[in-house]
Parts: C-alpha cells; sequence; structure tokens
C-alpha cells in the first residue's frame, strides 16, 4: 500500500468515524433510547461499520462525551473569554455554547446519564478554568454581581442554556431562545447599574 493510499484510508476513516459521532449526537438528542442501528441508519452506513468503530452502544455514548468536552473546548476558544469586557465576553461564550444544541442537549438527558461513563466529564478542562477565569474577572471589574460566587454564575450559565436548548426544540426559534437566554444572563448575574 503506498503513502497516499494510506493517507486516503486514514482520511476516509476518520470521516467515517465523524459520520457516526455526528449521526449517533443528532439521534440520541431526540431518541435516547435510539439503537446502534438507528445511528447506523442515520449515518448512512451500515450496523458492521458502526460496529467496527463502536463495538457497543456505551462505547458510541463514550466517544461523543470525549467529543462534547472537545467541542465545548472549542467553542469556549472561538469565544475569546479574554477578550473586552466580562459581560459581553461571557454573552459569547453563551452564544458558542448554545450553537452546540444536541451536543451539549444529550448531556442533559437524564434518560442517557445512567448509561455514560464520562470520566473525563470529572475532571476539570481549560475550558472550565477558563470560563471560571472569565467569571472572576467580571466580578472583579464590577460587571457581575459580587455577590455571586463563581460556581453559583457558572452553574446560572449552564441552567439557562439548558432553558434556551428546552425552548428551542418545543418549537421557539433558536433566535429568540439565545436572545431569551442573553437577557436573563445579564439580568441576572450582571452588576446592578
Amino acid at each position: 500500500m503506498g503513502m497516499d493510499t494510506a493517507v486516503s484510508s486514514i482520511g476516509a476513516r476518520a470521516r467515517t468515524r465523524r459520520a457516526i459521532l455526528d449521526a449517533g449526537t443528532a439521534v440520541l438528542a431526540k431518541n435516547p433510547t435510539a439503537s446502534l442501528a438507528d445511528v447506523a441508519a442515520a449515518a448512512g452506513v451500515g450496523r458492521t461499520t458502526v460496529h467496527r468503530y463502536f463495538s457497543e452502544r456505551s462505547d458510541l455514548i463514550a466517544a461523543i462525551g470525549v467529543d462534547v468536552l472537545d467541542k465545548i473546548g472549542a467553542a469556549t476558544e472561538r469565544a475569546r473569554p479574554g477578550d473586552g469586557p466580562a459581560l459581553t465576553a461571557l454573552e459569547r461564550v453563551c452564544q458558542e455554547y448554545f450553537e452546540l444544541g444536541e451536543s451539549l442537549a444529550i448531556v442533559f438527558d437524564e434518560s442517557l446519564a445512567a448509561t455514560w461513563n464520562w470520566e473525563s466529564w470529572e475532571e476539570e478542562t481549560e475550558a472550565d478554568r477558563a470560563l471560571a477565569r472569565l467569571v472572576d474577572r467580571g466580578r472583579e471589574e464590577g460587571a457581575l454581581d459580587s455577590r455571586l460566587d463563581t460556581d453559583w454564575v457558572i452553574q446560572v450559565v449552564w441552567s439557562l442554556l439548558y432553558v434556551a436548548w428546552q425552548r428551542s426544540r418545543s418549537g421557539d426559534t433558536k433566535h429568540n431562545a439565545l436572545s431569551l437566554c442573553l437577557h436573563t444572563l445579564r439580568k441576572s448575574v450582571g452588576a446592578a447599574p
């Protein structure tokens, strides 16, 4: 096998794995009890192909967990949490996280929570630290309510995002759900004028 063929084969495997992860995320976000056969159909591949990458449903769910952490990390970087006024940066973080939609929707699904073993979710990531630094900076600048501790503000952010995702899944427009999320964020954690 030539070098070009090997590189092409690796690229094809990566694209297939990506298609299965994306399909798994989309399918499980809509139906947490979906099978690997359902994921295969959504990915446009055969069940045996899915089983070559993920022998068990739990393996796919674990891989989705790692993938979501990677997406959160990339979204955090895109949001540039260290740039500009803290409240504006926090809004950018929320906007980027909101766009992850289905990826994070499955994280909050209680019926899936019992099936995953996402040890990496227990460890603090660089994205977690960047968000905490942003909140601390906002409290120091006076942009965020100093009576609210860092963990509280972070929990409020995730709670608002959850409500916004649920709202958009229930038929509201993404634009309106995000607008309500950001408005509520400013009112709930912003410093009083």
